[in-house]
């Protein structure tokens, strides 16, 4: 979806009026620029917040169950 958005200073800072389609349910954002381009996402509130939005590696290697480990002497 592309659509335009009002662009003004806010005292020292710059601000962009979001589109009610565009609406964040957050408090902060990180920012992000890509070239031209400038991307925000929302900033996890809680650890599983976090961990939901972690990329899931589809292709990563199933160890398995390596038996025990080993006993190593103490220093």
């Amino acid at each position: 979806m592309t659509t335009t958005a009002a662009v003004f200073m806010s005292g020292n800072s710059q601000a962009v009026r979001l589109p009610k389609a565009f609406q964040l349910h957050c408090k902060r954002v990180h920012i992000e620029r890509r070239g031209d381009e400038i991307v925000l996402r929302e900033v996890p509130q809680t650890m599983a917040e976090f961990l939901a939005k972690l990329p899931v590696v589809e292709d990563w290697p199933d160890t398995g169950d390596e038996g025990p480990v080993e006993p190593v002497e103490a220093w």
